[in-house]
Order: C-alpha cells, then structure tokens, then sequence
C-alpha cells in the first residue's frame, strides 16, 4: 500500500527527481542499467598515477618499445653498389641478430628400402647397379641355407650357411624376417641394419613377396616398399628359361608362383617395370623414388 501511495504520488507531481519533469509510465525507467559514478578527486589521482604494468612475455619480445623508445636506425647501404661484406654486416645489423649458418630443413633420415617381386625379374641387376651409381647405399646380405650358385660370393651376395646355423640364429632373435622359400631358410640379420643405418646409410632389402609381407607388418609404413616386375608375363617365362638355373619342375613352380605374386603389387608403395634391356632406365627410376621420400617433410623413421 505505501509503494502504491508513493508511486501514484510521484506519478502526478511535474516535480518528480525521478522522472525529470516528463510524466511516465514506469518511473524506473528514466534509470541507466549500467550508471557511471564520477570518482572523487583521490580516486580519480590513484588511477592517473597508477604505472601502467607490462607482462615479463611483453617486454621481452618488445624491449625498445617496453622502455619507450624506438629501434635504432640502421643505414644500408644500396645493394647494387656495395660491397658485398659490408652490406651482409648492415643488414644484421638492422635485424638485430647475425644471420646462422645451421641448415633451414633437417637432414633426412635413413631410408629402408624393401625391394620385392617374382623370380626372375632383375632384382640383383638392379640393386647392383643402383649400389654402383649411387653414394651411401648399404645392400643387406641375406643369409641363407641354399647351395652357392656358380659366379655367387660368400658374404656379397648371401651369407650361406647350414640349417643348424641358421636355426640357432632364429633362437638368438638375431634375425629381423626369415622364411623357408623352395625348401630353403632365407633370413635378414638385424646387427647388420643397426650398423650401417648408424653411420646415416640407406639400407636396401631383397626379399620375396612372402619377406615383404612379413616386413609391412614389422616395419609397417617405416619402410618403402617397392615391387620389381617384368614388362609382360611372356619376358618374364624368356628370363628364367635364359637363366639356365631350373629343372622343368621348379620352372613350372616360379612361373605359378610369380603369377600369385604379381596380385600382390597393390600392397606397395611403388611399382618399377624392369624392361628388357633398360637396367638404366629402371635405376633412375630407383633413384627417383629414394630422391622423394628423402625430400619429404615428414620423414620415415625406422627402428630395428
């Protein structure tokens, strides 16, 4: 009731503070939801003579102008006439800080490269070739239980070695990947790899399609994996009837075995056609692969 008394009285006095001589409805309304109360005269000096405080991040990532004052200026000479040394020391000068000569981009890693495909394809021409033409490249030696083919080096081309040996290796966890490929053990040594990816060299592997899975699952995207393969399956059946190194039954053997093998070239990263004829072709090719994945921004890096 008194709220009523005192709204209705300020409602019809043309004196009312509150509504400044205009007769509103709601006399509440003539107030700022937001008012701005004048400081008095000790407040308003505490803020004018409060120093204005910059964050230690500020200041040191803008010292000239945190202390007020502008960068010095630095004259350079004009480029087209001056010496050389002389316009390289201006130009530190004037961005503050001498210019480092470490690398921009980091040097690349170490690549694996995993080179795979059916028998009879080129894979120890090319290899040999690419180690002939191309610096710090290491080619793994494979140990194996076969017999030495005539013109084969011991410990160049495979590590041969008994069963027994072989199998004491696989308890010793000495070998990366290993298989029994035609009756035979065929294995990767693991040291061998460590050694030589230690002095910054890219490791080659020459495995069959069998090694390559077993590696993609080891090394998974680590490695670069790339399948050789002939230009038509009729050059591939001439190739190993040329090599003069099977019986009609192993013939037969590694011609439906490169036929299942080549349904596997999908699981690669890259694919070379080895034609008859242009080794140099199918080298650069090589070349090129390893030039590209060394010049990527996100490296493959391999542990063994």
């Amino acid at each position: 009731m008194q709220f009523r008394r005192l709204y209705t009285s300020l409602t019809n006095s043309n004196r009312n503070p509150f509504l400044l001589y205009r007769n509103l409805i709601n006399p509440f309304a003539a107030f700022d939801p937001s008012p701005q109360f004048l400081s008095t005269p000790r407040i308003l000096r505490n803020r004018v003579q409060r120093p204005i405080r910059l964050s230690k991040r500020f200041v040191s990532s803008f010292p000239a102008m945190a202390e007020g004052r502008r960068p010095t200026h630095v004259p350079i000479p004009p480029p087209e006439t001056a010496d050389k040394a002389e316009l390289y020391r201006a130009l530190e000068a004037a961005v503050g800080s001498p210019f480092s000569s470490e690398p921009l981009a980091p040097e690349p890693h170490p690549l694996v490269i995993v080179v795979s495909g059916p028998s009879g394809v080129g894979k120890d021409a090319v290899i040999k070739r690419l180690r002939e033409v191309r610096e710090n490249i290491h080619f793994v030696v494979t140990a194996t239980t076969r017999g030495i083919r005539p013109g084969e080096v011991d410990g160049k081309d495979y590590f041969f070695t008994s069963k027994e040996e072989f199998l004491s290796m696989i308890e010793r966890h000495e070998l990366l990947e290993y298989a029994l490929v035609y009756g035979d053990y065929k294995g990767i040594p693991k040291q061998q790899i460590r050694d030589h990816m230690a002095k910054g060299l890219d490791i080659v592997l020459r495995v069959d399609i069998q090694g390559a899975a077993t590696l993609r699952r080891i090394l998974k995207r680590s490695a670069v994996f790339v399948f050789l393969v002939a230009e038509s399956e009729d050059a591939l059946v001439n190739r190993l009837i040329d090599r003069k190194t099977e019986t009609k039954e192993t013939l037969l053997v590694r011609i439906a075995t490169a036929r299942e093998e080549v349904r596997h070239m999908g699981d690669f990263d890259y694919v070379v056609v080895n034609r008859e004829g242009e080794l140099e072709n199918s080298v650069k090719l090589m070349e090129s692969i390893i030039d590209a994945e060394k010049a990527k921004v996100r490296q493959r890096t391999v542990k063994i």
